[in-house]
This record gives C-alpha cells, structure tokens and sequence, in this order.
C-alpha cells in the first residue's frame, strides 16, 4: 500500500512542524475537534481508558470536552516534543487552590504509550505526517483489542482557493497534497484496523484583510510540499499575494475529513499442524462480539 502515501510531503520540513514552538492550539482545529466529539454521541461503549495524541495541536479546548464526557476514565496524553508536553501538563494541571487537583488523579503527559487504552483521539494531526502508514500502525499498537480510533485530517479540497490564486500567478503549489478519505479507509485496514467509517465536510471561513488570513494559515501548518519555493521571498512578492488575496473572496475552503475504526481481536492463524495453548483457545470461544461500532453519518458537504 506503499502508492498510498502522500507523495509530496517533504520528511524535513515536516519534522521542522513537528518540533516548532507553540504554545496554544489553533482555532480552526478547536472547532473540528468540538465537532468530532460530537460524533462520540454515537457510540455506545464508554471506555475506561483513553489516549489524546498531539493534544497540543489537536486541540486543549476540546480535551476539556473529552474529560467531561468520560470523567472516570484515566487518560494519557502523548506528545513527543518535550516544549509542547510541558505546555500540555501546565494547561491540564488545575491550580493548587481548586480541590480537583488533589481529589482526582491527574492525566498523564507521556512521550509514547506505555498500556494500551480503549480509545485513541487523534484530531487534525494525520495530514501533516510523511509517514501516515507508520502513524496508523502506531495507533493500532497503542490501542487494546476492541478499542476504538477517532481521528480527523484534511482533505484535498481544502485551500483549493489559494491553490487557484498561485497557480494563476505562476507560482509552485501552496501546500502538499492532502489525501482523499477512501484512501485513509484503506489504509486503516491496511494498518490491521476493522471497518472504517469515514465522512467528511467542508468548512468555509471568510476573514477581513489578507494579513488576518495568512495569520490564520501559520497557525494551522506549513507548506510541506517537495516543490515549493527552494529560496527566500522579498517584499515584493508578499506585496504581490496580499494583493492577489485581497482581490479575492478572502475565503478558504476547508475539507475535513472524520475517520473511525476498531481493533477486532487477532485472528488465530491454524496450518496443516497447530498448537495453542489452554489459554488462547479459552479466550478465542469465550470472546464477546461486542466491538465498537459507529453509525455512518451523511456527508454535511
């Protein structure tokens, strides 16, 4: 499935993302993570234990909601820039005068999973990876068996103004490519997940200037693109783009797609001559079918 993988992203440059300095989550992301949980309503399951990944970028705001909805359950934040997992740990640590922080146990800010949970959030985070298999693989490894994934990422409509307003000036494309959701269903399976269920829509935001509007862009990501600009840009050509946008709508176009899916249980594996143990075929008859499921929903586009 490796002709899946997003041909154009940039290893470097997206490692540069990775490990910028940041110290609050970007509105947009916010949102589609306050929309996202809103999807939880669908499942039935309440885990008892769940892992935010990237929740610095993905979204502090909407880890509140999380905790809300599931305020038994222990949770575990992953992030593996150390800059960030401290700003993280800061921001979910309530004051030393609120009895909260001394009543209930505190999440954990780890920078990789240590015990699989029963549900793995991962929102607005896959799109900025070159290597989405290796990530799916990981949030596969992290989960136990029956749990469930929640993730969202880009899609490739999204900023297809910008891409039309750069290809009309003659200039390399403004961002990699983003991949198609039936492709992200197929490379959940390929990661050994169970039944995908993907939806997705698209998100409009109109902004006042052109300076309001890259603003907004520096804070969701980078240009990851293996063909963009190889040099430095003078004045003149950012003169050249806020003239360009503000000729525009000033909007941008955002697709955002949803994904679901869950870890079934391992299947045994039986040859001409096979062994297993008391235990394993214990566990193969006695094993519910009580797996997660989420009920598709229709495309808001």
């Amino acid at each position: 499935m490796a002709h899946l993988s997003p041909p154009s992203i940039d290893p470097q440059a997206a490692l540069r993302w990775q490990n910028r300095p940041a110290t609050a989550s970007a509105w947009l992301h916010e949102e589609v993570a306050r929309r996202m949980q809103e999807r939880l309503g669908w499942i039935t399951c309440q885990p008892q234990s769940w892992l935010h990944w990237a929740p610095l970028n993905g979204g502090l705001e909407a880890h509140g909601l999380l905790s809300a909805r599931y305020p038994r359950a222990a949770c575990t934040l992953v992030e593996t820039n150390l800059s960030h997992a401290r700003h993280v740990e800061r921001a979910v640590t309530p004051p030393w005068w609120q009895a909260r922080r001394w009543l209930q146990s505190r999440p954990q800010v780890l920078a990789q999973v240590t015990q699989p949970a029963q549900m793995l959030w991962a929102n607005m985070n896959l799109h900025m990876s070159d290597q989405p298999q290796a990530m799916l693989q990981q949030w596969h490894q992290a989960l136990a068996v029956d749990g469930f994934l929640m993730f969202s990422c880009l899609g490739p409509d999204s900023l297809k103004e910008l891409r039309v307003l750069y290809q009309a000036l003659g200039w390399p494309a403004p961002s990699h490519e983003f991949t198609d959701m039936h492709d992200w269903g197929d490379m959940l399976i390929g990661a050994g997940f169970a039944e995908p269920v993907m939806d997705m829509e698209r998100i409009t935001l109109t902004f006042e200037s052109p300076q309001r509007l890259l603003q907004e862009l520096r804070g969701l990501g980078r240009n990851l693109h293996l063909e963009r600009f190889p040099a430095l840009r003078g004045r003149r050509w950012h003169s050249q783009l806020l003239q360009a946008i503000e000729q525009s709508a000033m909007q941008l176009t955002f697709e955002v797609v949803y994904g679901h899916a869950f870890k079934s249980a391992p299947k045994l594996t039986v040859s001409a001559q096979s062994e297993i143990s008391l235990d394993q075929m214990r566990a193969a008859l006695t094993r519910g079918k009580a797996a997660t499921r989420a009920v598709p929903k229709p495309s808001l586009d």
